[in-house]
């Protein structure tokens, strides 16, 4: 694919303090995949992160090295003394509350969710300290771009003069439904953390003591590097995955279930969907904007989640009309169309 008929490549600097390289941080594979999908189409593309690069990443890559603490806000400092100047798009993902003066023709902030809400959940004084400091670099990002996004409707909320809503893209030639690949016996999977706003621990809870009962074969797959050993019967610890193992699991699963308190947007919601894959989901507001309000998912409560999944997947028919209706929702959030509009964007089209 390459840049619109008549349009000039574009060099793009693209901002990101997490790289799937050595983060596990949606935004960083969100990044990964934009600045690829960019390369592709012919523009110049460099990543700034602390990350190191990405292995066989057909995108350029400046290494910003942070060590100790606070290093995220010193990540943000230590921006302001990079030269820009020879790019003619900076797209930030984080951090960039402090190049106010311009510095590029064309500075374009993604607000992926808020802080402000994290901070609402999040467990620990400390925690809610920095994610309300975190919340206030947001609300200063945005006023010091020349164009700010955000990635779903509800993150307006915090930041209403934040008019355009651009969600994340997901690669639909990776991730796509494949029903010859289904596993025999019932499999949900879960991508997430044991501990913290994913509740992994609380899905395994659930898992054990409501759909174990009523499916003795079912199994929860769990794409995390923090289940404990002793996780219990029905729980399987996938670790990490590369990309390709990750789009197979979620073929081969029955369902896939995050309940996570907070979501800004939720890019395995999307994953899943594309895959063909039936959602269960708790009210967080990535999960009701991805799945329409709940219209092409289960979106339930969080000590409903065990219920919903054994109901789930004893009903064939239901879990086929929530395959077909994410399936025709996701066309929404591919990765194609996202980077159309960022294009746009960069080139003050929109």
């Amino acid at each position: 694919m390459t840049t619109a008929a008549g349009a000039r490549p574009l060099r793009i600097a693209i901002v990101s303090y997490y790289l799937p390289s050595t983060s596990k941080q949606g935004i960083g594979y969100q990044v990964h995949e934009l600045a690829t999908e960019l390369a592709r189409r012919g523009h110049d593309v460099t990543v700034l992160s602390d990350c190191p690069p990405v292995e066989g990443a057909v995108y350029g890559h400046r290494h910003v090295r942070m060590t100790g603490s606070l290093r995220t806000f010193r990540f943000a400092l230590a921006l302001r003394r990079v030269d820009l100047s020879s790019f003619d798009v900076l797209h930030a993902w984080g951090d960039d509350y402090w190049l106010w003066r311009r510095r590029v023709p064309r500075h374009v902030r993604t607000l992926a969710g808020s802080c402000f809400e994290e901070a609402r959940t999040i467990k620990g004084v400390k925690e809610k300290a920095r994610m309300v400091l975190l919340g206030l670099s947001e609300v200063l990002a945005s006023l010091v771009a020349d164009h700010t996004v955000v990635i779903s409707p509800e993150t307006r909320r915090w930041y209403p003069w934040v008019r355009d809503v651009v969600p994340c893209g997901t690669d639909v030639r990776r991730f796509r439904s494949d029903a010859g690949q289904r596993s025999a016996s019932p499999v949900v999977l879960f991508v997430g953390y044991w501990h913290g706003r994913k509740r992994g621990a609380e899905l395994a809870r659930q898992f054990q003591e409501t759909v174990l009962p009523k499916h003795p074969d079912a199994e929860l797959w769990m794409v995390s590097q923090d289940v404990p050993d002793d996780a219990g019967p029905g729980i399987h610890a996938l670790g990490r995955l590369s990309d390709d193992e990750l789009a197979l699991a979620f073929q081969q699963a029955w369902a896939f279930c995050l309940p996570s308190d907070y979501e800004g947007f939720g890019i395995p919601y999307v994953e899943a969907m594309a895959s063909g894959l039936p959602v269960v989901a708790t009210p967080n507001p990535g999960a009701l904007y991805v799945t329409d309000g709940g219209r092409t998912a289960v979106v339930t409560p969080l000590d409903g989640i065990g219920t919903a999944l054994a109901e789930l997947l004893a009903d064939d028919a239901r879990r086929e009309a929530l395959a077909e209706a994410a399936l025709e929702r996701v066309q929404k959030f591919t990765l194609e169309r996202v980077v159309d509009r960022y294009e746009a964007l960069y080139r003050g089209d929109a």
